[in-house]
């Protein structure tokens, strides 16, 4: 009977003290207990002897957590930093463990009591436990609404901690899976070096999108501290720009001209493969992004250059050149020691950059100096003819002429900066001849444009001289006109034949 009684005692006496730990919790090695005053927010607690739970505060899901492990497991997702084991607290003698989220404003406090682990879930930190936290934790304050991603791993690489912005962009890039435990960012390993940043881009899920960020991660004790800078916007512009560059690259490298462009620093920046062509310069040279000196140099050494007639004067030259080009005035023509010849710009451009444009005009120069030998061998041959000779072109403005003309006229339409029109050349005409209709009608037939045939006319000169004049049409609407002095004999020849 005794056996009995002393074995109802016992089991009063563990409902009791139970009771006692799921109330209101006394002093306890001086230390002070958190309970919540909300009267909808009363806390879950759990009571563990060793790993098993002997007691909790709540009926529903707590029911079914039956030892540590169980709670640990529900509390993972949330609390990942939660102890694995009782003896943590007991060795800690109180834990106060912060949710991954830090948005949350809940917590885990665990406390070692006289051989038993209370366990009591609540929301963030009051009563009499708050009074020794009453002060602001001022990295918590600037690390929860940090407009960038901020997080904390362990040593294991798992997250321990994240700022609101991280909870953000994790409810973003898994389509609302808020999976905080697994890191969206690669293993510190793969960032690099410590305390610099790191560009890494990861998937918006499922448009497969990415986003940029700049991590840097601050190694500490317990894990490592994540920093993650949004840099979507200068990759953007990073990409926008490349695209640009690539087009000019492209429309630059069908281009005849030779094209060289140094930045604010007179490096090379840019060229395009006429730039090769015509310089004959190594294209590792180029690609090793050069100096304006250096670049002028190695085309002195290659006789790409007028060859200068002392190297002081040619360095001195090249400043001069550089300050022409930065003021956008700098423009020569290079004949060069092979003989071509090479038309060489400079253009500033914006930012301190300058542009040499380099263009070979061999062929327009040829051209135009076999043009030039064509007229002069035209011009010589007229001026050995005997004969007056003008041509007025389509518009009636006189054309050339040669040397019997301006002795005849005693004018030279050449020397004379105005051009000498038709009516000019009549005029002048007219003041050395008797009276005639001719000249009016040599006007009017280098303006017509239709029914042009050759014909003839005769005048006579104030000094009593006849003179013949050929009228002949001639190609692109031009006319051409001939003056012939009839010699004594052939008057008179014209003269019987008439009689």
């Amino acid at each position: 009977m005794a056996e009995w009684v002393a074995l109802a005692v016992i089991c009063l006496s563990s409902a009791g003290l139970t009771v006692w730990y799921l109330s209101t919790p006394r002093q306890l090695s001086g230390f002070s207990r958190d309970l919540l005053t909300a009267e909808d927010a009363a806390p879950h607690v759990f009571l563990f002897d060793g790993s098993t739970v002997i007691g909790s505060s709540h009926l529903g899901d707590d029911r079914h957590v039956l030892n540590w492990e169980e709670l640990r497991q529900k509390l993972s997702d949330e609390f990942p930093g939660f102890p694995t084991d009782p003896d943590t607290v007991e060795q800690e003698g109180e834990i106060v463990v912060k949710p991954i989220d830090g948005r949350t404003g809940r917590e885990v406090f665990c406390e070692w009591v006289d051989g038993i682990v209370r366990v009591e879930l609540r929301s963030g930190s009051k009563g009499q436990h708050a009074l020794r936290r009453s002060d602001p934790d001022p990295i918590r304050m600037a690390m929860d609404p940090a407009p960038y991603p901020v997080w904390h791993l362990d040593n294991d690489g798992k997250i321990r901690w994240c700022n609101a912005a991280y909870v953000a962009l994790a409810r973003k890039l898994r389509n609302g899976n808020l999976d905080l435990y697994e890191p969206l960012f690669p293993k510190v390993e793969e960032l690099g070096s410590d305390g610099k940043k790191s560009r890494v881009s990861i998937s918006v899920f499922p448009s497969q999108t990415k986003l940029w960020f700049d991590v840097v991660v601050v190694p500490q004790e317990s894990g490592s501290l994540c920093y993650a800078v949004d840099i979507n916007a200068v990759v953007d512009a990073e990409v926008a720009q490349r695209n640009f560059v690539q087009t000019l690259a492209k429309t630059f490298a069908q281009l005849s001209i030779g094209l060289a462009i140094f930045d604010r620093n007179r490096q090379l920046a840019l060229f395009n493969p006429a730039l090769i062509d015509l310089t004959s310069l190594p294209a590792d040279f180029l690609t090793s992004r050069p100096s304006v000196s250096s670049f002028f140099d190695r085309l002195r050494n290659l006789n790409m250059m007028p060859e200068p007639k002392n190297y002081g004067g040619w360095r001195q030259e090249m400043n001069d050149l550089l300050q022409a080009a930065s003021d956008g005035v700098y423009r020569e023509t290079w004949t060069l020691p092979s003989g071509s010849v090479y038309s060489v710009n400079g253009r500033p451009h914006p930012d301190g950059a300058i542009a040499f444009l380099f263009e070979d005009i061999t062929a327009d120069i040829t051209l135009t100096r076999r043009f030039r030998s064509e007229l002069e061998l035209g011009q010589d041959v007229l001026d050995h003819i005997e004969d007056a000779i003008v041509v007025f072109a389509s518009d009636g403005t006189l054309a050339f002429s040669n040397k019997a003309y301006h002795t005849l006229w005693k004018s030279d339409p050449e020397r004379s900066f105005a051009k000498v029109s038709i009516v000019d050349a009549t005029r002048a005409w007219q003041e050395q001849c008797n009276a005639t209709p001719l000249w009016g009608d040599i006007r009017d037939f280098v303006a017509n444009r239709e029914n042009r045939a050759l014909w003839e006319g005769q005048v006579r000169l104030r000094d009593g001289r006849p003179l013949n004049c050929t009228i002949n049409p001639i190609q692109n609407g031009a006319t051409m006109v001939v003056f012939s002095l009839t010699t004594i004999s052939e008057t008179l020849t014209e003269t019987a034949r008439i009689g």
